[in-house]
């Protein structure tokens, strides 16, 4: 694909800050644009210091040249390796959070990793990946630390695209996304419906546990497996108009009483990426992360992207 048509493309941005995170999603974001052919959008919040003393030579008088170290390195190092797609440098200012939420307004992605400077290893996202994924304008994509990553083996089902999906809950923004992502990966898509199935009514009069004192494991209600066929109805009417939209997708669905974000986690360890939906609201009209999204987000073992829904109106 030549510049000239990526260069009318909705892009690919990613935030850099020069961490090893960083450097794990600046990967993963220019792969995704060579591949779809979108423009990249490279951008660095410069700190806060570096803010506050551009700010003070201006008001002296003086041009606040003050360079930013940070994105002229990703752009030497850019430049050595060659990029299929045309590649765009944004220095910004202000807060982190709403600096990257500007820039990707009208972009296919915003690309993160999942802990900035300072961040704690063993956890897999930071505050900034927590209030991006409730209040990002496009698909948030988060990319794990390497040390959270799962080497994919060659399996029929590794790196394929791992979708959870309510069938009256998400919004259609997350199926098209996930089948739009597998089309472009050459990929199958698997999508995970979870349910918690009622436990019989004997088991919820069982004594508590004399030890803990908490009711003791509930077995599964009878008549799961009519549930499991009513949810397996309601997902392939709800993936039909998509499946037929992308027929090129292999669609492989799966129904299953029990934990989604647990299905999601586990199935994430060789998964390419890992879709979820943003699509709970606060009394107040907010946009939050669904329980199911932010429990992935903090265990996923790959990327794992949390697609809004269109703006209300």
């Amino acid at each position: 694909m030549s510049g000239a048509s990526a260069a009318h493309r909705p892009p690919v941005v990613v935030g850099v800050d020069g961490s090893e995170h960083a450097r794990g999603a600046l990967e993963w974001a220019l792969s995704t644009a060579e591949g779809t052919g979108s423009p990249l959008v490279v951008a660095h919040v410069r700190p806060e210091e570096l803010q506050l003393g551009a700010a003070r030579v201006e008001s002296l008088g003086g041009a606040p040249e003050l360079p930013d170290t940070v994105l002229n390195g990703v752009a030497a190092e850019m430049e050595r390796r060659g990029s299929r797609v045309p590649v765009r440098y944004e220095s910004l200012d202000g807060s982190v959070t709403d600096a990257l939420v500007a820039v990707a307004r009208g972009a296919r992605l915003l690309v993160t990793g999942s802990r900035g400077r300072g961040g704690l290893a063993s956890l897999l996202l930071g505050s900034t990946g927590r209030a991006l994924a409730a209040s990002a304008p496009c698909p948030l994509v988060v990319v794990p630390h390497g040390t959270r990553t799962t080497a994919l083996g060659d399996g029929p089902g590794a790196g394929r695209v791992l979708m959870g999906l309510h069938p009256e809950e998400s919004p259609d923004e997350v199926p098209a996304f996930a089948f739009e992502e597998a089309h472009h990966r050459g990929v199958p898509l698997e999508a995970v419906t979870a349910f918690r199935p009622p436990p019989p009514q004997a088991a919820l009069l069982a004594a508590p546990s004399p030890a803990l004192q908490v009711p003791p494991p509930l077995p599964l209600a009878d008549g799961t497996e009519e549930l499991v066929r009513g949810a397996e109805r309601e997902q392939e009417e709800r993936l039909r108009p998509f499946a037929a939209r992308w027929p090129d997708v292999e669609l492989r669905a799966v129904v299953v009483p029990g934990d989604a974000a647990g299905r999601l986690v586990e199935g994430s360890r060789d998964a390419g990426l890992v879709v979820v939906g943003r699509h709970h609201r606060h009394r107040l009209g907010s946009l939050l992360v669904g329980s199911v999204a932010h429990a992935v987000l903090h265990g996923a073992h790959c990327p794992v992207a949390v697609v809004p829904p269109a703006p209300a109106g």
